[in-house]
């Protein structure tokens, strides 16, 4: 028992030399060596895809949707057929047009030939009467002039006679001038007027018909489809959006602290979860023009520009970008969680010999991990990580180099 006694107190008095001697050294502290390096400056964020060029393709008459020729994702030509809005009414329009077109062409020709048919031949037939009867009467007059030189006729009968050619004369000019009448440049004008607005009236309804045919509007892929077959349109509905795919807008949020660092052609870097390793490059092409809220964030929408030539990334896609605002190629590099601040500015704990001290700095550009320091350390310096124990200048330390 005494043995046993004699061992307890040995235990004892040995944790508690062990915990007076922990409690006297100094506390851990990690240091990370001041080096020198490439930095690039970025910011990284998200954003989403969409097309750099894009028209929306909307109804321009009412209707039932006949047939839709397309698929949501599908590239397609300038032109090409997207959808047909049915409405028999449209066929209608164009036949009596085209009766229309072709009375009044009918009327132009008559007019442009002496007149109506009908009438026209009627004048002629009494022309050829007209001249007929002249001639039988003008020989009649003259051999009854002849008869009256000879005393054997009387002049009274000669009279008659030639009263009659001159009925006929005066009959025959009467016919001219009413076949002449038959046309005048007025009503060739009048035709002709009456053609051109046969033609307008046909010229709309078949323009009206082929708006009854939906087409792309620009070459791309067609997205945000919404007409189905069946389906009543209005005036102006969403057909659908065409948009090119193999060079992409993508619209990035930038919170507003870091808006002052981006720079219009400043290069950005594209990931989409759904290909990993794959990148997409571009640059920023516009900076916002408000600032907006974006959940519990105020930011600020960034507009990049990138080159999607196999069409790998689609439209609509929610992306991650990274913004390279700066870079220099042989920073003084600290990592930022070394970094403190307070309302004296920047500062840093250095290590030297056995003891920290504060060190103020003067920052450049930043990446994710580190930040560039221009003034206030040299190559090699040691400074404090983040600890477990509150740090003070002067604090005594047990290093642990990283």
């Amino acid at each position: 028992l005494k043995k046993l006694a004699v061992l307890l107190v040995a235990v004892a008095a040995v944790a508690i030399g062990w915990s007076l001697l922990r409690k006297s050294r100094p506390p851990r502290v990690s240091f990370a060596r001041v080096r020198r390096q490439p930095l690039v400056s970025t910011i990284p964020t998200n954003g989403k895809a969409e097309p750099f060029q894009w028209q929306a393709v909307r109804a321009e008459i009412a209707g039932l949707v006949n047939t839709v020729s397309v698929r949501e994702g599908q590239n397609v030509a300038e032109g090409a057929e997207l959808a047909v809005i049915g409405d028999p009414a449209l066929q209608a329009a164009i036949d009596a047009g085209e009766a229309k077109v072709a009375e009044a062409r009918a009327d132009l020709s008559a007019l442009e030939a002496g007149g109506k048919p009908a009438e026209l031949t009627d004048i002629e037939n009494s022309l050829s009467r007209a001249r007929l009867d002249l001639e039988r009467e003008q020989r009649e007059s003259d051999s009854l002039q002849r008869l009256v030189e000879k005393q054997a006729a009387t002049k009274e009968e000669a009279a008659a006679a030639q009263d009659k050619v001159r009925q006929l004369q005066l009959e025959i000019e009467g016919l001219g001038k009413r076949r002449a009448s038959l046309v005048a440049q007025t009503d060739v004008a009048a035709a002709r007027a009456r053609i051109e607005a046969a033609e307008t009236g046909l010229k709309l309804a078949r323009q009206r018909a082929s708006q009854a045919v939906i087409r792309a509007p620009i070459a791309g892929v067609v997205y945000e489809l919404t007409a189905r077959p069946g389906e009543y349109l209005s005036v102006g509905a969403l057909v659908a959006n065409i948009g090119r795919a193999d060079r992409l807008r993508v619209r990035v949020y930038v919170d507003e602290p870091e808006l002052g660092r981006v720079a219009e052609g400043d290069p950005v870097a594209i990931t989409w979860d759904a290909l990993p390793g794959k990148r997409w490059q571009g640059t920023v092409e516009r900076k916002p023009a408000r600032i907006q809220a974006l959940g519990s964030r105020q930011v600020g929408e960034v507009a990049c520009v990138i080159e999607n030539p196999g069409r790998e990334l689609p439209l609509g896609a929610n992306v991650n970008a990274e913004i390279r605002t700066a870079e220099a190629a042989d920073a003084l590099a600290i990592p930022k969680e070394a970094l403190r601040r307070d309302s004296a500015g920047d500062y840093v704990f250095v290590l030297t010999g056995d003891h920290i001290e504060r060190r103020p700095v003067r920052t450049g550009i930043a990446s994710v991990s580190f930040a560039q320091t221009t003034q206030g350390l040299a190559d090699g310096d040691l400074v404090a990580l983040p600890a477990d124990v509150p740090l003070k200048p002067g604090n005594l330390v047990t290093p642990v180099i990283k």
